[in-house]
């Protein structure tokens, strides 16, 4: 069994925040597996921390010295998954104008993590299967087989019994994965931690942007930890950030922390105590703040790059003409307060307090953005929802506000 001092400087090393009992416990198993070349099964909800514990298990095993390679395998489209993960014979397929080694060929003797490994499909799965039985595969249109030595650790956050019952997932391979299990608990019950995560968020985020950290009243703490916390740490990271950026007053009350949580009613985590309406104001916030962090950007690429002698353009970028003088990708921002005939190196802020009389064109920011967004998730809403950093709940109902089904 790991002592404390070593699980203290596992910690430190990992940048993992905690000291909740089941925490430790899972840190210590991740040790205790490191030395045995069998496959490990990581289990928890998402954002509860799942893609440090396989970096943990290969920094301590004899594989160190070898190729940590970390897959995430619900972001690879199914028609090019076997080939990023085996390979491919030039002339498998359209556009393989050369031989490819895939992931399992370029880590021979490391330790791959397979992230998400419940959204492979059926066919890479049995692949998969073949590979932890007698580490043997084959390239996509070769005929030969090629061997691996290569140590599996896989994450996910699906319901593995539910999954394989519904016929998603293989439970020859299930078995095969889950020859160590390590499940990490969600930040609603590590009541212990939260209040730390948040003070380390909050510092990191005034190191950030240069400002003072925010803090909490007591009756902020209070509602602090008895929020469900779905989203868990990932959750509590974004909204520190939404607060310490919107906030001006460094010291934040119960009543303005409860404007960034948002109401959760899924079938395990009961709603908080808040009305619809509040739910809604939720919604917009969450859109708005990843609006005015993409104009941010965006205004400082354009400033690199463009010089505006006329102030009559600027008063245009103002306006609803923003995207036909400078490019169709680019959101339109009408408030950007600027100095009596300055050029366009002198835009200064985003004024955010007058931002909501710009109802317009923040819809159509909105809706361009979630468009995109489902476009490059395939039109997956959960991984859209993760990426624009919103509850699915907003997302599905923003969905149907712009008839983007």
């Amino acid at each position: 069994m790991i002592n404390n001092p070593d699980i203290n400087n596992i910690k430190q090393r990992f940048n993992i925040i905690g000291n909740t009992p089941s925490l430790i416990r899972a840190i210590s198993r991740a040790i205790q597996v490191a030395r045995f070349d069998i496959s490990v099964l990581i289990t928890g909800e998402s954002g509860t921390g799942k893609e440090f514990f396989p970096k943990i298990i290969h920094e301590y095993s004899a594989r160190k010295h070898k190729k940590y390679i970390a897959v995430n395998c619900g972001a690879i489209p199914e028609g090019t998954i076997d080939s990023e993960l085996f390979g491919h014979e030039k002339g498998a397929f359209t556009g393989a104008l050369t031989d490819r080694k895939g992931y399992f060929e370029e880590g021979n003797g490391g330790t791959i993590f397979l992230d998400e490994v419940g959204e492979l499909p059926l066919t890479t799965q049995a692949r998969l299967l073949r590979v932890l039985e007698n580490g043997e595969f084959l390239k996509v249109g070769s005929s030969t087989v090629q061997k691996t030595d290569v140590r599996i650790v896989a994450a996910t956050n699906m319901d593995m019994t539910k999954a394989i019952q519904e016929g998603k997932f293989r439970e020859d391979l299930f078995y095969r994965l889950n020859t160590i299990h390590i499940e990490l608990p969600p930040l609603r019950n590590r009541l212990d931690d939260i209040f730390l995560l948040f003070r380390k968020f909050s510092s990191d985020f005034a190191e950030e942007y240069k400002m003072p950290a925010i803090t909490l009243s007591p009756e902020a703490k209070k509602l602090l930890l008895s929020y469900r916390w779905p989203g868990n740490i990932r959750q509590l990271r974004n909204i520190t950030e939404q607060i310490s950026i919107l906030e001006t007053s460094r010291e934040i009350s119960a009543e303005v922390l409860e404007s960034y949580l948002p109401v959760y009613d899924g079938p395990n985590l009961p709603a908080i105590n808040k009305t619809e309406s509040n739910s809604f104001i939720n919604g917009e916030r969450e859109i708005l703040y990843k609006i005015i962090l993409d104009m941010r950007k965006e205004i400082n690429e354009i400033k690199s790059k463009l010089e505006l002698t006329d102030r009559n353009i600027l008063h245009g970028l103002q306006q609803n003409n923003y995207e036909e003088n400078i490019a169709e990708d680019i959101i339109h921002t009408p408030y950007i307060e600027t100095k009596e005939h300055s050029r366009y190196d002198n835009i200064e802020t985003i004024n955010i307090e007058n931002i909501e009389d710009s109802a317009i064109s923040l819809e159509d920011a909105e809706k361009e953005m979630i468009k995109k967004s489902l476009e490059r998730n395939n039109g997956k809403r959960k991984k859209c929802a993760e990426e624009l950093k919103i509850s699915e709940r907003t997302l599905y109902r923003k969905i149907k506000e712009y008839n983007l089904d």
